[in-house]
């Protein structure tokens, strides 16, 4: 909407359909039978201009019926209005399709970093084992590790989330190289074990029940650790972060807490066959009862600095608690658009519709969301969708207050992420500051360089 889009890029594609050579990494191609609807819709226009006419001109002379004329006429008016506006979304509705095998074989050795947010704000609504959930689908990403960095945002400040993931940080190990020998899907082990009874291949058999039995304990001590409110004096002795937190911490008033569970430099961040782990990070900004905390948009902030300081990814991702990740290969999709060498400047940011599971057949409340997945295909052929607040890929060049220009463009072969030298506890030292509540005092940040900043265009 902020741009519109060229009419080359909404028509480009149709040639060069092997998945190689010079192709775009992306098509276009505009729904079929529009001149047929353009027609319907001027007869319906005409239609209501027409009652519109009538109406005007037709007004009863005599008091008597005048004014339900009148609020007829009004009413016709406003829906007719309505009707027109909502041709927008209908006029000229597009379809994507990506190459992403002529992604990886142009720019496998050069993908960048991405980091991906997760935003939790009450343990209680959004249970521990969710969010785990959550995060370990997005850690198996089908996506280089080394490049690939995730942060939870746990905006109560609870230590029953850090426990959970520090549980998931261990478990991570095995579900992560199981996920991608069998290329599973879901990558979230609640949604996969709750689809899926028994192996898909006998000869895995034994590590898939070994992973299985290793979810359901872990599963098992995060529940009862949230249903007892504590953390047991044992396991608050095995990791560093526990220290954070004393009896005056509560979710309204607690300092910033940065702690990275998984270090992609730490040669002992390995998974069970010897491969390197994403790096996972738990945050928890500071709060203190006389700031406004501006909930989630606030928690975003505050995530694009911390992980400025720490992985810096070229590419944002974000993703509430309780919507797990249902495709592997999505982060390869949204890059497409991205590393378009010749229209991907023009996007700021790429994002996927919500699904829900276990919806009626007549889904009475709409939950299955069919209308952000019909309605953004006509919002996209005019310049694109509005932000719908989860599964969204962002450009960070598009959220720290860049303003667009014609000539940008990204250079993927120098990473984002950061060739960090100071140790872990210098590096958590520094992110702490980031995340505290003064830091965007007398600063552009919620004005200018924030997450709410206008992109330029986006793909729904």
């Amino acid at each position: 909407r902020e741009r519109e889009r060229s009419e080359a890029s909404r028509k480009m594609g149709v040639e060069g359909g092997d998945g190689h050579g010079d192709g775009p990494l992306f098509e276009t191609t505009v729904a079929k039978g529009r001149t047929a609807y353009k027609l319907f819709a001027g007869s319906v226009l005409v239609g209501v201009c027409l009652i519109w006419v009538y109406r005007a001109t037709h007004i009863p002379s005599k008091e008597e019926g005048r004014w339900a004329w009148l609020g007829l006429l009004a009413a016709e008016i406003w829906f007719g209005f309505y009707w027109v506006l909502t041709q927008s979304v209908r006029w000229n509705p597009v379809y994507r399709r990506t190459f992403k095998d002529r992604l990886s074989h142009r720019y496998e050795k050069d993908l960048p970093g991405v980091d991906v947010f997760v935003c939790t704000a009450d343990p209680t609504i959004e249970p521990p084992a969710m969010v785990v959930s959550t995060v370990l689908s997005v850690m198996a990403y089908d996506y280089p590790t080394e490049k690939l960095s995730v942060y939870l945002s746990d905006d109560a400040g609870s230590e029953l989330t850090f426990y959970a993931m520090l549980e998931a940080s261990g478990f991570a190990r095995v579900w992560i190289p199981l996920c991608k020998k069998l290329e599973l899907e879901p990558r979230s082990p609640a949604a996969y074990f709750r689809q899926t009874s028994a192996p898909p291949t006998d000869s895995i058999a034994d590590e898939w029940w070994a992973v299985q039995k290793l979810y359901k304990e872990m599963e098992n001590k995060i529940d009862v650790a949230s249903k007892l409110g504590r953390i047991p004096e044992d396991i608050q002795k095995e990791h560093k972060g526990f220290l954070e937190w004393n009896s005056e911490t509560t979710s309204r008033n607690h300092p910033p807490i940065v702690q990275m569970l998984i270090d992609v430099r730490d040669p002992n961040s390995l998974d069970n066959e010897g491969n390197a782990l994403p790096t996972l990070v738990y945050m928890a900004r500071e709060k203190k009862p006389d700031r406004h905390h501006n909930f989630k948009a606030g928690a975003m902030n505050s995530l694009i600095r911390v992980s400025s300081e720490i992985s810096n990814g070229q590419i944002i991702l974000n993703v509430d608690c309780d919507m797990y990740s249902n495709n592997s290969k999505s982060m390869r999709d949204a890059l497409c658009f991205f590393m378009d060498e010749k229209n991907g400047n023009e996007i700021a940011y790429v994002q996927f519709p919500q699904m829900f599971n276990n919806i009626s057949k007549n889904d009475i409340y709409g939950n299955s969301l069919k209308l952000l997945s019909e309605e953004h295909r006509g919002s996209d052929g005019f310049g694109g969708p509005l932000y719908i607040g989860s599964g969204c890929f962002h450009r960070r060049w598009s959220l720290i207050g860049n303003k667009y220009k014609e000539d940008y463009k990204e250079n993927w072969k120098s990473s984002g992420n950061k060739k960090m030298k100071e140790s872990t506890f210098v590096v958590e030292g520094k992110a702490k500051v980031l995340a505290t509540c003064i830091h965007e005092d007398n600063t552009q940040w919620g004005k200018e360089e924030n997450h709410r900043s206008r992109p330029r265009s986006s793909v729904g």
